[in-house]
């Protein structure tokens, strides 16, 4: 199908005068607006489940900074709480779940309410469908099933995921049977948020980086492409960006498996090895350091030109190699917008 927005006609590989861009949590901690709504609706699972609000959190970076595109706000770990997993987010420690960590857990989930449970969030996308400027584009997003499994497992987030590993390796089936349950429930979330208006989609993976060559193929590589072919077969023609956060030199082969459209790639990935190797296969997303956004001056200025003079010859979105963090001041962010703004090939 055919588009007048930017960023899709980057995604289906279309050479564009002007780079799209859009930033990882670019609705989030760092802008007032948000902290005031996050404020009134009570706690971020409310902010998340309430349609109104959701809408109008993900509109506020648009307004400040015209980008191409806006991300739904939600977060990866509302599949879970749709299985029947309980879920809180706890001030100075993130999430907070009860662990699925045997069989007898895991078959306490369900899909059988899991389109009820989301529909608050199926009613947002609608929402944004309707409210986004004509030429912004909307982005729909999940968690990869390796990626929203390590929370599952570990009740919480980790920084080697060793719990998560450890029960892949120690008890193979019933891990299986949730990446299957997870593959499945995906799937369904994402082809209902593209029933609602998303454009485009995005599935992050951002703890493939802790997984062995073998394990990546299996627990990363083989769910994503199941959840792909799922989506294709509903929606053959929207585009899927991949984000396998940390998988390096394996994104070629990721890429090649999974049939993603696009992929995003992090701060440590060379923009030199991603214009000779992964370019000529698929636009890229990337990857400014979100710690330069903080820091902002000559170093953010200097990189942002290096990102976009290096990839300017292939397909490219402009983004970070992972999401705003909270001290990020709002006046570099629009330093950078007005920078890709005004930049031309």
């Amino acid at each position: 199908m055919s588009s007048s927005k930017l960023f899709i006609q980057t995604l289906r590989g279309e050479q564009t005068d002007r780079v799209p861009f859009w930033f990882m949590r670019q609705a989030g901690r760092y802008l007032p607006e948000y902290m005031a709504l996050r404020k009134e609706a009570g706690s971020f699972l409310d902010l998340c489940y309430n349609p109104d609000f959701a809408t109008e959190v993900t509109l506020q970076p648009i307004r400040r900074f015209n980008m191409d595109a806006a991300i739904l706000f939600s977060d990866i770990l509302v599949i879970p709480h749709a299985l029947g997993q309980d879920l809180a987010f706890k001030v100075g420690e993130g999430p907070v779940l009860t662990p699925v960590d045997n069989l007898e857990k895991l078959e306490a989930l369900t899909t059988d309410k899991l389109h009820d449970h989301l529909n608050p969030v199926y009613q947002t996308v609608s929402n944004l469908s309707k409210t986004l400027p004509e030429n912004v584009a909307l982005i729909g997003f999940a968690g990869a099933p390796w990626t929203v499994a390590t929370y599952m497992v570990n009740g919480r987030g980790s920084k080697d995921q060793a719990e998560t590993r450890l029960m892949a390796y120690q008890d193979r089936e019933t891990f299986s049977k949730l990446i299957d349950l997870l593959v499945k429930s995906t799937s369904e979330y994402l082809i209902k948020q593209v029933d609602h208006g998303a454009e485009a989609l995005q599935i992050f993976d951002s703890w493939s980086g802790t997984l062995p060559a073998d394990e990546f193929i299996t627990w990363c590589v083989e769910p994503m492409k199941k959840i792909v072919d799922n989506i294709r077969a509903v929606h053959p023609d929207v585009p899927i960006i991949g984000f396998p956060k940390g998988a390096g030199a394996k994104i070629k082969n990721y890429i090649k498996k999974t049939r993603v459209d696009a992929v995003s790639i992090d701060t440590s990935t060379s923009t030199s090895w991603v214009q000779n190797v992964i370019q000529p296969l698929c636009p890229v997303q990337g990857n400014l350091d979100p710690l330069l956004l903080v820091a902002g001056g000559k170093p953010l200025e200097k990189a942002v030109y290096h990102i976009l003079e290096h990839l300017k010859d292939g397909s490219h979105v402009f983004n970070l190699g992972h999401g705003i963090i909270p001290q990020t001041p709002p006046e570099n962010v629009k330093m950078v917008s007005d920078i890709i703004l005004n930049y031309r090939r």
